[in-house]
């Protein structure tokens, strides 16, 4: 399991993230889901390589201990994947939700937003 991704049992952690980090991308799963299984690897892989501490996060969220998290946001499916701009939810690559274990958007997503974290890294170290 990558220590990039922060595991999260509930709606106010993923919050006290969003105060700490500007983007955040989440997988909201569930134990007994077989495509969660399946892309974890997957996302684990992503977030070890696109993670920025303070800048970009990659979260997962099991629906079934947080509940409130999953109602907070909506989630009937998993895997559902959402993404976050200072704690607004936001669309990337023109997707506001990935559900299922869409591996190319998923990995699009995270490049997208990998980018913005090493550029938002880069101006903070040449400024």
């Amino acid at each position: 399991m990558s220590d990039k991704i922060k595991h999260l049992t509930s709606s106010s952690e993923l919050s006290d993230l969003f105060k700490s980090t500007t983007y955040v991308a989440v997988d909201f799963y569930a134990d007994w889901c077989p495509p969660c299984k399946a892309i974890a690897p997957i996302y684990e892989k992503l977030a070890a390589q696109h993670a920025v501490e303070g800048i970009l996060a990659f979260a997962k969220i099991n629906v079934d201990r947080a509940q409130d998290a999953a109602t907070t946001y909506g989630v009937t499916a998993m895997p559902t994947f959402m993404f976050f701009k200072e704690g607004r939810h936001v669309a990337v690559n023109g997707q506001n939700v990935i559900q299922g274990a869409d591996v190319r958007s998923l990995g699009a997503a995270a490049e997208k937003l990998g980018g913005l974290a090493q550029k938002r890294a880069a101006e903070a170290t040449s400024s």
